[in-house]
């Protein structure tokens, strides 16, 4: 769970017990629908037993509630500036920054590309991006374990952005909070490397339910690692049957024009920023 929003839930309640040897416990009750202490949302009836004696820390009201305002505000810049902005997620070390410079590399040549960057400490990705010659903006989120809209909007006013641009957000490594999180993008792009295993979807399955496209990357080293590429792709589809699914090797090559290709399609269909 994020140690700064409290990402758990609209409403999150952490029970002190003191007189059990200083443990935090808390007690759920609740229908179906619930989620537990590391859900998302907790939409049926919920409450703690044993309040005796405890001290109760109320932590946002509506997390979630207050990130979809700023979302919107987020879309609604971005439609005026007529900016497409993808929201880039998955695990540490999936590649992103690697697949988003060789992006860059090519797409700078015929349309203006921004980028920020987010990460808990340093500017290492940043500068990468920056190597590139197009404008970054950094994020360092510290102990959060992802962006939120609010992030993303401070970080769109730094930014000279270039109408019929595309900007791209590599968010934070992390399959679990973004899941929740919108930024205001027009469409989510998850990652996952052949080195991850291919039932990443099974164990992660909100961030692939809202994702538009899954990449899988470093295919280049499947012939040296137990990962099926069929069966990601069908677990992925389990979630969301509208997937897409595009497998990529930046080091090879393989698959990137099929990248660029679905990247044109982005920038020239319909979407959510305009």
């Amino acid at each position: 769970m994020c140690a700064t929003c409290g990402c758990s839930g609209p409403v999150v309640e952490i029970v002190s017990q003191p007189d059990r040897a200083g443990s935090l416990e808390a007690e759920y009750h609740g229908g179906k629908d619930q989620h537990g202490p590391t859900g998302t949302e907790v939409r049926s009836h919920s409450h703690f037993h044993d309040r005796e004696n405890v001290r109760v820390l109320k932590l946002a009201a509506d997390v979630l509630s207050e990130n979809r305002k700023y979302a919107e505000r987020n879309r609604r810049y971005l439609h005026e500036r007529r900016v497409r902005m993808l929201n880039l997620v998955s695990s540490p070390g999936a590649g992103k920054t690697t697949l988003l410079t060789e992006t860059i590399g090519e797409l700078k040549n015929y349309v203006a590309v921004a980028v920020i960057e987010g990460d808990q400490q340093t500017r290492r990705d940043s500068d990468r991006i920056a190597a590139t010659g197009v404008p970054v903006a950094q994020i360092n989120t510290g102990k959060a374990c992802h962006l939120d809209a609010k992030m993303v909007g401070q970080a769109l006013e730094t930014l000279t952005l270039e109408e019929g641009g595309i900007l791209f957000v590599e968010n934070v490594g992390n399959l679990v909070c973004p899941a929740d999180f919108d930024l205001g993008e027009g469409k989510r792009v998850v990652m996952l490397s052949v080195t991850e295993g291919d039932d990443k979807p099974l164990k992660y399955p909100n961030i692939f339910a809202s994702s538009d496209l899954m990449i899988v990357t470093k295919i280049d080293l499947l012939p040296y690692v137990d990962f099926d590429s069929d069966a990601c792709t069908q677990y992925a589809r389990r979630l969301k049957p509208s997937i897409e699914v595009i497998r990529t090797s930046a080091k090879t090559g393989d698959g990137i024009r099929h990248w660029h290709n679905w990247l044109s399609g982005f920038r020239e269909g319909p979407g959510e920023n305009f």
